[in-house]
């Protein structure tokens, strides 16, 4: 490894699959932080994700780099982490091509858990083992919460931080001459005239729960007004959970994935979070930015994240989501207890100033030459 001179500007190369909303949010924020800080930013990233994050207009160099683990792609990797004084790689498919890429060399590799990877049968014991690959080879793993780092640490990583990573940026459209008219709009084209709206947003896949939120929503139709349930996503399950809708004549509608969240969220009465797993969701940290009660499942890092600002209940079961979101629709007074908690909450999260000035401090420990014997 080379020292880093007092002269040169440290390098860096951030590694993204792009398959990660919350990973390349996080790293176009810090590599507009890194630039302002005097360092050389590099993104490895697929080029539709410089599209939509724009690494580029924040300072950063891209180099397009698919998300394939083929040997050319490793090969393009390899190339662009040449002379980096720290390669800092982000998800686990990213992270994986990145300990290839970086085979035989003494750069000082980082690696951020922004979630964990899901899946079943023998794919599952696929992706463990990759786990432990990248991990035995990260000289850091920051985990984004407490139980990731846990499993970083019990994996084999050497060395195991819990990261600061602060909320994705507001998707907050320009402020509305008449919110409530915007609220009236918003709700009338959903379908939700003069009847509580609860809002689920998320990709439809089966760690998702929305199976759940299905037989959850047969507990609701007994309520008046009957409440309705509108999922924004896209994803594989889209037609199985479409026939259920219609079969069972539930008070649900499914809408394509939506950019306006921030809209869907101030117009909502209740926001649900009902998967498996999550880590720091988007959704949950929206949500109490936004002042909207939210009911999410007690997994993952989602009682680390939002404390007392939200109704917790167990994954899987149905009848508690239905009974917490009724008892919300039925209480006002604790409905604004939790918006009041929920500002409070989310004021305690770092913020984007915090989350580079921990990196960069891992990054100087990392790169700081060795002292003379």
């Amino acid at each position: 490894m080379t020292p880093v001179s007092s002269h040169s500007p440290m390098r860096t190369v951030q590694v993204l699959g792009g398959g990660n909303a919350a990973g390349s949010a996080h790293v176009r924020s810090l590599a507009a932080g890194l630039v302002a800080r005097g360092v050389r930013v590099t993104v490895c990233a697929p080029v539709e994700a410089d599209h939509t994050y724009d690494f580029t207009g924040a300072g950063a160099e891209l180099v397009p780099v698919p998300r394939s683990s083929d040997p050319a792609s490793v090969a393009a990797l390899r190339a662009a982490c040449t002379g980096a004084d720290l390669v800092h790689a982000h998800g686990l498919h990213a992270s994986f091509r990145t300990v290839l890429a970086l085979s035989g060399r003494r750069t000082p590799l980082v690696v951020t858990w922004h979630d964990r990877a899901h899946a079943d049968g023998p794919r599952a014991h696929f992706l463990r083992v990759l786990e432990r690959r990248v991990v035995k080879a990260a000289t850091v793993v920051l985990g984004t919460t407490s139980v990731l780092v846990d499993r970083a640490r019990t994996t084999g990583a050497r060395d195991a931080r819990l990261a600061a990573v602060s909320a994705p940026g507001p998707r907050t459209p320009p402020e509305p001459d008449d919110p409530d008219r915007l609220r009236s709009k918003v709700r009338a084209e959903l379908g939700a005239v003069g009847r509580p709206l609860l809002i689920a947003v998320g990709p439809l896949e089966q760690h998702r729960g929305h199976d759940v939120l299905l037989d959850a929503a047969h507990g609701w139709r007994r309520l008046d007004p009957v409440p309705l349930v509108v999922v924004a996503g896209e994803g594989p399950l889209r037609g199985e959970l479409q026939r259920r809708i219609e079969d069972e004549e539930l008070p649900v509608r499914i809408v394509d994935r939506r950019e306006d969240v921030a809209q869907l969220l101030a117009a909502a009465d209740i926001a649900l979070l009902p998967s498996r797993w999550e880590a720091r969701s988007a959704l949950a940290q929206e949500a109490l930015h936004a002042r909207v009660p939210l009911v999410a499942t007690r997994v993952g890092g989602i009682p680390e994240l939002v404390g007392d600002a939200a109704e917790l209940v167990p994954y899987g079961n149905a009848r508690a989501l239905a009974d917490a979101v009724v008892r919300l629709l039925a209480d006002p007074a604790r409905r604004e207890l939790l918006r009041e908690r929920g500002v409070r909450q989310a004021a305690t999260w770092p913020t984007e100033d915090e989350t580079v000035a921990q990196v960069l401090s891992v990054y100087d420990e990392l790169t700081r030459p060795l002292p003379l014997i």
